[in-house]
């Protein structure tokens, strides 16, 4: 049986992060609702490891109403204490208050873009970035995003947690050039610029 090689950062011993890198990590998102959970997450993890934050994932959705937008906006003080009292999740006061500032601003993107989805693929006209996730950990695209959602009030989305969105979300392709996923996603990209191109619309 051929062993499945993965990107090096991947903890085998865990079988949630082992799927999240096989079945999600730098396959190309377009689902508002996706992103924005994604981007929460983010947030929460600045300054803590991914793998802490995904083995709390279901304890968020749950504690944030499966990420509903439409209620996380909603969220009062009451609603915000409740939050700091679940020990399922990251009881940071200043990362609680800026899901729900951040939701609000991300509602902001989706009604002047018409969606998340075409803000932030715009930034790199819709096309996938080849970047093996060892190589950095900002980028002049990270950094210009950075900057764009913190002028619109977003908090904790520095660079580098922007970065890790981008890789997440895959508008950067990070896996390593020998990782079983990296062929997938490049095979997936060509069959789809292919498709685009034999479409007579």
């Amino acid at each position: 049986m051929e062993k499945k090689i993965r990107c090096s950062w991947v903890n085998l011993k865990n079988e949630t992060y082992v799927k999240y890198h096989d079945e999600e990590w730098g396959r190309p998102l377009y689902d508002d609702r996706k992103l924005y959970e994604l981007l929460l997450l983010e947030c929460f993890q600045a300054g803590l490891s991914w793998e802490c934050i995904l083995n709390k994932r279901e304890n968020f959705r749950k504690a944030f109403d499966c990420f509903d937008i439409d209620k996380v906006v909603q969220y009062d003080e009451t609603k915000m204490q409740e939050l700091l009292n679940n020990p399922g999740i990251i009881r940071n006061r200043l990362k609680v208050k800026a899901a729900v500032k951040n939701s609000i601003v991300f509602q902001g993107i989706q009604k002047e873009y018409g969606s998340f989805c075409d803000y932030i693929w715009s930034f790199t006209d819709h096309q996938v970035i080849r970047e093996v996730f060892t190589e950095r950990t900002t980028s002049p695209l990270s950094d210009a995003i950075s900057k764009d959602l913190k002028k619109r009030g977003m908090t904790f989305v520095g660079s580098t947690i922007i970065y890790s969105y981008l890789q997440s979300m895959g508008v950067i392709n990070g896996h390593a050039k020998d990782c079983m996923c990296c062929q997938m996603i490049e095979g997936n990209e060509s069959e789809s610029r292919r498709g685009s191109e034999a479409d007579p619309r």
